[in-house]
């Protein structure tokens, strides 16, 4: 078969007005980037926000097991199950999250999908876009820069150097950027103080625009960031710095929503593009809330494994933005499931099916966890070639003694046509209802009975140990008024527990939180645990080595 970049530049596209078309948008309600893309304008949401006869349509979360070297395609589902869904003579569309750079060139690739069910332009998306995660880096790195300034310019703040929050950012994996030291040389080329960087998708300025309802609720997020603490141990923020006006200016358009197509040229909002081990890992409100407005049914993912996108999704994203999902499709692999039974990468090609009744137990765990929210669970194994029979079997046994709804999805080969039984699978958990929807945990709970919640329930730990630094974080943050906040946790999506090696359904284990802090701006409190990172590094022969442009301006090696 074909890579996924080819079948991406041999598609045919649709004029992006033509597909804007397709959600009630002219021509005016949309500024164009190109014939493919396009961002949505102020006055067209003003409008779908003030139109109080326009019924919200059904909003289904696509989120998948652990992730695994072998691969799960929770974004190609999710595009898939929306073509699917249009071929069955339904109004849906997708909103997604944009990809970061860091993953492109490092070792996962790109997040557009995969085979045929992909969004397109496909390499555009996966580079610089509309230019938002540019204006996101500009923004933050504006701040930390009004700041250094503050500092050289006789600190009016009383800023303590050694105890500034904010990080500078890059949406690239830079390793060797962690920690630096910065104002070095002389006296005007400010004051010496240490310095970090994470990845732009781990900022809160990323953060607070998928989180914000339009610009005056973005600008006064942004005034709230704490960028620092003072010598008396009081916070200073954003608003403090004056840097808020400068920052929206730069965020003006990113605000926007951007619009392009599916390989079978149907709607796709693309906005905002967090993490979801180190941030929140979901698309922005603005533009989930945009796309339930135009459509009968909108199809959202959420990053990572359930464990992590899912349960930010479900007790962040929603209780922030009043909005609960219909049903939630959870997406495996049978190579992933052989992969968590202790199967080597290379021999997953195989059917082995001791081996894969050993590691669905991950399915198993994360089929539970969903069901605490009291959502429809519809479970999909996303089909490779070398999948058998038994193989297949055995998962639809397992997931049918859950209680759960079952389909193969062969979207990656067939588009949308390979998606029909899931569709079907979807509309009958949407039409039969659930109890209704709650959350893990409630607002009151202590920052620290939040965090054992979530590591208890979610993740199969028998307890939490924080560090000292911890420790006392929360005491502050608590102090500071902020401890009815919701809970972001930080941890590796490779494994349920926060140690990465720990495959299937571990037991038996602590989660270690060894730094917390306050995302006063977006709402959260983040909890660090295990080892994992801010700023990832690049792996040994990162996908960069692969990637060029050719004399005629086609781009290879992009996946």
């Amino acid at each position: 078969m074909k890579t996924d970049i080819e079948i991406a530049q041999e598609a045919t596209l649709k004029d992006i007005r033509e597909v804007a078309s397709k959600i009630g948008a002219t021509e005016d309600d949309i500024e164009m980037y190109g014939r493919s893309m396009a961002k949505i304008s102020d006055s067209y949401i003003e409008k779908l926000e003030n139109d109080a006869s326009i019924k919200d349509g059904k909003l289904v979360l696509v989120t998948a097991i652990n992730p695994t070297p072998a691969g799960e395609g929770k974004t190609t589902v999710t595009l898939g199950l929306n073509d699917a869904l249009n071929r069955m003579g339904k109004k849906s569309v997708v909103a997604m999250r944009e990809p970061s750079l860091g993953p492109c060139f490092g070792i996962k690739g790109g997040a557009a999908g995969g085979g045929y069910a992909q969004a397109v332009p496909m390499d555009k998306l996966n580079l610089h876009f509309t230019g938002d995660f540019h204006a996101i880096t500009s923004a933050n790195n504006l701040m930390c820069a009004m700041l250094d300034n503050h500092l050289l310019q006789g600190n009016e703040l009383r800023i303590d150097p050694k105890r500034v929050v904010v990080k500078r950012c890059l949406d690239m994996n830079d390793r060797s950027l962690r920690n630096i030291t910065i104002g070095l040389g002389k006296r005007l080329d400010g004051v010496v103080r240490e310095d970090h960087f994470c990845i732009t998708v781990a900022t809160e300025v990323m953060a607070i625009l998928c989180l914000a309802e339009n610009l005056q609720d973005l600008k006064e997020r942004l005034g709230r960031i704490i960028v620092a603490y003072n010598y008396d141990n009081e916070p200073v923020t954003a608003a403090d710095l004056k840097c808020v006006g400068a920052m929206a200016v730069l965020l003006k358009d990113a605000i926007r929503p951007n619009l392009i197509q599916s390989l079978e040229n149907n709607p796709v909002f693309v906005h905002g593009g967090p993490f979801a081990n180190i941030a929140h890992g979901c698309n922005s409100v603005r533009a989930t809330k945009i796309a339930m407005k135009v459509s009968d049914y909108v199809i959202t993912e959420a990053g990572f494994g359930a464990d992590l996108g899912a349960q930010k999704f479900l007790d962040i994203k929603c209780r922030m933005a009043g909005i609960k999902p219909d049903a939630v499709v959870l997406v495996a692999t049978a190579r992933a499931l052989k992969y968590n039974g202790g199967v080597p990468k290379d021999e997953l090609s195989k059917e082995n099916v001791e081996a894969l009744n050993k590691g669905i137990v991950n399915l198993g765990k994360h089929i539970e966890n969903l069901k605490k929210y009291n959502v429809p669970v519809v479970v999909t194994i996303n089909k490779f070639v070398a999948d058998t029979d038994a193989e297949i079997e055995a998962i639809k046994n397992f997931v049918s003694d859950k209680g759960c709804r079952f389909a193969v999805s062969e979207v990656w080969a067939k588009g949308g046509e390979g998606g029909q039984e899931l569709a079907a699978q979807v509309l009958d958990a949407i039409e039969e209802g659930s109890p209704d929807f709650k959350f893990l945990y409630s607002d009151e709970l202590s920052l620290k009975e939040k965090i054992e919640t979530i590591s208890k329930e979610i993740y199969g730990a028998d307890g939490v140990e924080y560090s000292q630094e911890a420790n006392n974080a929360l005491k502050r943050i608590e102090s500071l008024g902020f401890g009815n906040m919701p809970v972001c946790m930080a941890k590796t999506q490779y494994s349920l527990s926060d140690d990465q090696k720990l495959l299937g359904r571990p037991e038996g284990f602590n989660v270690s939180i060894r730094e917390v802090y306050v995302s006063a701006g977006a709402g959260f409190v983040v909890a660090i645990a295990g080892q994992i990172m801010t700023m990832p590094g690049l792996p040994k022969s990162p996908a960069a080595e692969r990637i060029d442009v050719l004399d005629s301006g086609e781009i290879i090696g992009l996946f």
